[in-house]
């Protein structure tokens, strides 16, 4: 197991987009300004943004996303085979339509031999090395690129090029093992895997989104399971793997909803990441019984300061909800973060930047309190 320890306080990894870079964006998309323009915005802002991190006492910090459209699209699109388009549907969320690119197969998926990525995670880690933190990159688990890609909507597309699922799942994790090494070698030793795939499974409309029976559904866990564990393995000792088990992130709203009751003796016991951070912020994640599952020493960072609300959290529930949790884990192997991240697309959700600040002032004081 890796010995990089896990933070007590911590978060998840995008933040509200500031107002310069979206300005930037659009100014960018009408002609306006030049790629080189808006890279210009997007470093002063990522500059002020871990020093912001650093101030509140964080010792792992992000780029805030501050580069990506969305929070797992961006990735995808920078490897072979994979095209995207505006899309005029979007996805469905409880309430709202999440309005990101379509992203689908233009062919065979496959290492470029580098990835924009890269550039974005060298430049975030030379600022955390100036203020002596880590650098941590956030990217969308193997399984989300596989789900992206063989879920009823595109399987059509996909079969174009992939006439069964072996094949694409050995394509996607031979471009993962590809990027890890690339993105070791520029210097990251905390990577992160975004995952809403459980979240899916476990909703009560997972059937009729995958298109199967529960006999079915069980084969999609063993599918993301050997997927994620395929490309983590042979990983460098070093480096730390977490993976953020999600239910949707979108200006507020969410996707899915659902006890982790249903994976957690696939996922929990046999996924071979460091550590989980996992959303309990509301009634939609259910109780803390399956964090018995959790296997080994993998740690769990609890997700109970909500990014869907600026309505601050009362620290002496917090607490106790930690100490519920502990019922089924060890404390000395539970962490503390928000539920998700605060902007997972341009859009963000809805709060201000001082109340994202005051969110994550309360992690860290609470954090405090339990550990010291």
């Amino acid at each position: 197991m890796n010995t990089l320890p896990a933070m007590r306080a911590d978060f998840v990894g995008s933040f509200l987009r500031p107002e310069a870079v979206k300005n930037a964006r659009l100014q960018l998309a009408s002609g306006a300004i030049t790629p080189e323009d808006l890279k210009a915005v997007e470093d002063a802002a990522i500059r002020k943004l871990v020093a912001k991190q650093v101030e509140l006492g964080f010792k792992v910090v992000t780029d805030g996303e501050f580069r990506h459209q969305a929070w797992h699209l961006d990735f995808m699109w920078g490897f072979d085979g994979v095209g995207h388009a505006p899309t005029k549907t979007g996805l469905p969320f409880h309430g709202e339509q999440a309005m990101i690119d379509d992203t689908f197969l233009t062919g065979k998926i496959a290492w470029k031999g580098s990835h924009p990525f890269i550039g974005h995670f060298r430049f975030v880690n030379e600022l955390a090395k100036e203020h002596g933190v880590q650098a941590k990159l956030t990217i969308p688990a193997p399984a989300q690129f596989l789900a992206q890609m063989v879920m009823p909507f595109a399987l059509e597309n996909t079969r174009k090029f992939y006439a069964d699922n072996e094949d694409i799942i050995r394509d996607i994790a031979s471009a993962y093992k590809a990027f890890i090494k690339a993105v070791y070698d520029a210097g990251c030793r905390r990577l992160q895997f975004d995952d809403c795939t459980w979240g899916m499974l476990v909703d009560p409309a997972a059937l009729w989104m995958w298109g199967t029976d529960e006999a079915g559904l069980r084969g999609i866990q063993e599918m993301n399971l050997r997927i994620n564990n395929m490309a983590i393995e042979g990983k460098p000792a070093d480096m730390f793997i977490n993976t953020h088990v999600c239910r949707g992130n979108y200006h507020s709203t969410y996707a899915n909803e659902g006890a982790y009751d249903k994976v957690a003796e696939v996922l929990f016991e046999k996924e071979n990441v460091n550590a989980y951070f996992l959303e309990f912020d509301d009634a939609r994640s259910g109780g803390f019984e399956p964090l018995a599952h959790v296997s080994g020493d993998k740690m769990v960072v609890l997700g109970l300061v909500t990014t869907k609300s600026p309505a601050l959290e009362f620290k002496s529930i917090v607490r106790q909800r930690i100490e519920k949790a502990a019922q089924y884990i060890p404390l000395d192997r539970l962490c503390l973060s928000p539920q998700c991240g605060f902007a997972s697309c341009e859009i963000g959700n809805k709060l201000t930047e001082e109340e994202q600040w005051t969110k994550l002032r309360l992690v860290q004081e609470v954090a405090r309190e339990v550990w010291g």
